[in-house]
């Protein structure tokens, strides 16, 4: 029983953890009305750091432009 319980606590300790993986990011850039569009792989990151690092790249830089990117 005791042999039981440490695997049930292994198995749910590995089924909690972040899963890390490739996430891909999507932008979309504006510069003095010139669009273009650029993607990033996030590498090896769980989807929460992969989120707060993409929406980390969104700029707005008034009249200049600005840079708009969504984790896909």
């Amino acid at each position: 029983m005791k042999k039981f319980f440490i695997f049930a606590v292994v198995v749910g300790g590995l089924a909690f953890t972040a899963c890390k993986k490739d996430h891909e990011c999507h932008c979309d850039v504006t510069v003095l009305g010139v669009s273009t569009h650029f993607d990033t792989t996030f590498t090896d990151m769980s989807k929460s750091d992969a989120e707060t690092a993409c929406t980390g790249l969104n700029v707005d830089a008034g009249a200049l432009g600005s840079t708009s990117c969504e984790l896909e």
